[in-house]
């Protein structure tokens, strides 16, 4: 059972190609739950994100895409959303979806993995830098808002990796996750990205399966051609630390699927 629920649209505003052409390579790909998870409105980082006032139009696409192409393949209706304490807000907490994806992109409001503010990590203490990553996760998690971790150690995403063991930095945020009852994806995203590497990396896979955290799987895509790259490395991945069940939602309830 191939599953895939973090996947973009062009009303984010930094993703290309239709609904129609996403869910087309999906099939293509032989994908079986498909999921769209926009990233989520709020009142920061407009430009990179869809409007609140956007929001009944992109449910209503995915609804309609969801009941067209309901004979090839089962489309889940998400919001991917930044934790950023005092910007997120109600009307995408509380949306009927069937899942919501918690992601850190930001500390004190930086935007460390977008290229266009890189600079931004040579005036940075690295060690500090992921000590706070992972606090804003440990937040995220104990929250209790969210049913999927987005790509855990995307801080890695340049290359600036810190001096301290990354398994002790991420032990909190780990058992957090653990105490919520969320869902770690494995990520392909990672490996088109600098640090070419699937989120989480195989040491925190390891960490997660032993507390017996569950994962789903997700390729990220922001382009059609996008969608289900790297997932049959994610897939090895997870069956190599010992996975062998992955998590899909509806409604906000989850069910465990073999893969």
């Amino acid at each position: 059972m191939k599953i895939d629920l973090h996947n973009h649209t062009t009303r984010c505003n930094h993703a290309t190609g239709s609904i129609d052409a996403y869910i087309r390579h999906a099939i293509e790909q032989e994908i079986k739950i498909y999921g769209f998870s926009e990233h989520a409105p709020m009142d920061f980082d407009e430009g990179y994100r869809l409007g609140f006032q956007e929001m009944e139009a992109y449910q209503n696409d995915i609804l309609t895409a969801r009941e067209h192409y309901k004979d090839k393949i089962d489309i889940r209706l998400g919001y991917e959303v930044d934790w950023l304490p005092g910007h997120m807000d109600e009307r995408v907490l509380g949306a009927e979806v069937d899942y919501l994806i918690g992601s850190v992109h930001f500390i004190n409001k930086w935007s460390f993995d977008n290229p266009e503010f890189i600079g931004e990590w040579k005036h940075k203490d690295v060690d500090e830098v992921w000590q706070a990553y992972f606090e804003a996760i440990t937040a995220m998690a104990q929250s209790g808002k969210f049913d999927i971790v987005g790509h855990f150690d995307l801080i890695k995403v340049f290359n600036y990796l810190p001096k301290q063991e990354i398994g002790l930095l991420a032990k909190e945020a780990l058992h957090a996750i653990k105490g919520a009852g969320m869902v770690v994806e494995v990520n392909a995203a990672g490996l088109r990205k600098p640090t070419e590497e699937i989120y989480p990396s195989k040491p925190l896979l390891q960490e997660a399966y032993a507390l017996d955290i569950p994962i789903t799987f997700s390729s990220d895509a922001h382009a059609p051609d996008q969608v289900g790259a790297g997932l049959q490395e994610a897939y090895a991945l997870a069956r190599s630390v010992g996975y062998t069940q992955a998590a899909t939602f509806r409604n906000r309830q989850r069910e465990m699927l073999n893969f």
